[in-house]
Formats: structure tokens, sequence, C-alpha cells
């Protein structure tokens, strides 16, 4: 089983460093990831400067990696494009600190590389560990390996990923769940520097619109429960298409 791994929190990230150990008794590994952490960079590539890649030096013959000063789209384009010297089985991106629940899969950069890699033809898994104390990645490194096996049996659909949300402690269980919806309330905290001139920190609390939907994410994960979502990647609303194909539009051109 050949699996690249990625992440958006950085390639010497603990959780990353997790999923490695945990998966690399099993499984021929390539790691590419960002330098640093690029939380948030949602699908962002990088096209207006050259992209810098080095060797991680990781000591064993199951594993190699490398280290991109780009985002987590750039790290799994360059992975499959140029890096690897096979085509993965599997990607996994994660784990990442801190949940990717609901309507934060737009922004995630964790979940941005598991599309690349649906885009590219790989089945593709986004883990995130929900917590913003000290972590502890232990269950959620085991949950990957059952899933993958799950994922050797079994065929995703094409253009879909699993977006898998790890609760804090010990899982209850395991809940297939729809995507919630989370927006962000006090998002922008301004602030005045020394010279008097106003700067912005993009900041915000979570609030949950449907937290008490149990078929959603983000109850799951609250009460406790391992939630995985299949999210596709195409965003047609397709039960409103024909609604839309009865607008007037062409009316401009018979005027």
């Amino acid at each position: 089983m050949r699996i690249l791994l990625t992440n958006d929190d950085g390639i010497f990230a603990e959780g990353l460093g997790v999923l490695r150990k945990m998966l690399e008794p099993v499984a021929t590994l390539y790691v590419v990831a960002p330098d640093r952490e690029r939380s948030a960079a949602s699908h962002a590539i990088t096209v207006h400067r050259p992209l810098r890649v080095r060797e991680a030096g990781f000591r064993s013959p199951r594993l190699k990696g490398w280290v991109v000063d780009g985002t987590p789209a750039d790290c799994v384009k360059l992975g499959l494009e140029v890096l690897l010297p096979e085509r993965p089985d599997f990607l996994v991106s994660g784990i990442n600190y801190g949940p990717n629940l609901g309507t934060d899969v737009l922004y995630s950069g964790t979940v941005s590389a598991a599309i690349e890699g649906v885009i590219n033809g790989i089945p593709s898994v986004a883990v995130s560990l929900a917590t913003r104390r000290e972590p502890d990645y232990t269950w959620a490194a085991r949950f990957v390996l059952v899933l993958l096996e799950e994922l050797r049996k079994h065929r995703l659909p094409p253009g879909t990923l699993l977006n898998v949300n790890v609760p804090d402690g010990a899982p209850r269980g395991v809940k297939v769940t729809k995507l919630g919806s989370v927006r962000y309330v006090n998002v922008v905290d301004c602030r005045t520097d020394p010279r008097g001139r106003a700067y912005y920190w993009m900041a915000g609390e979570p609030l949950e619109l449907d937290g008490n939907d149990p078929e959603t994410d983000v109850w799951a994960v609250r009460e406790g429960y391992i939630s995985v979502t299949p999210v596709q990647i195409d965003l047609t609303n397709y039960s409103f298409l024909e609604e839309l194909k009865k607008w007037r539009f062409n009316d401009i051109f018979s005027s």
C-alpha cells in the first residue's frame, strides 16, 4: 500500500508525525507537506513565484519526504506530478490540529489537499482532531488505519473525499454524517499600531447554526463521536438547476 501524506500544519507538525509512525509499518509512505503552518489556505496555489522544495531527510527505507514552501494544494500537485516515483493508492491529509466541521471545509487547507487528490483520481481522506487543548492524536491515527482498510475494500464515488473529525478524548463510536452549518461571529479584531494606523486580525468564535441536528458532523463531534462525512467537489445545485433555466436571461438579446 502506497500512501501520500500531507497537511496544512507543516511537515514537522505533531499530528502528521503521529500518523506517519502509525502507518509506516503497514505502508510505503511519501510525505509532501508545507514548510510552515498554512491553516485556512483553502485551495490556493502558488502561481506568482517559484516553489522551492527540499528533501525532509527521514531515516527509513519505507518513507521519503519533501518540504515545500507553498500551500497544501501545491504540495499535492508537486507530489503527484513531479516528486513521487510512483502513483499512491491513497492520500491522507492530516492529522489537523483543530476541527474542520461544516462550512469550515471551504476554508480548510487540510480538506483542500484531499480535494486536490480527488481531482487527480486518488482516493483521499482529510482527518482532523477537534480540540484546542493539548492534543492526543492516538485515536485519530488508529482510526485512519481502520478507514484505510475499508477503503481497500470499497470504492469512493468519483469526485468524493471523506472528511473525518475525531473528538477530544476517547470516542463513543463513529457516525456517518452530513456537513453542518458553522459561521463565525466577532470575526474581525481591529487594532491600532504605534503609529496610529489601523490593522486587523481575522479571528472569530464559531456559531453552530444546526448543532442540534444529529445528522451533522457538528453534532456528532460535540457528542463525542468520530464523524465521517462524504464530501463531493461538484458544487452544482442540481435541485435548482431546472428552475434557473426558466429565468429570462436571453431577453437582453431580443430587445
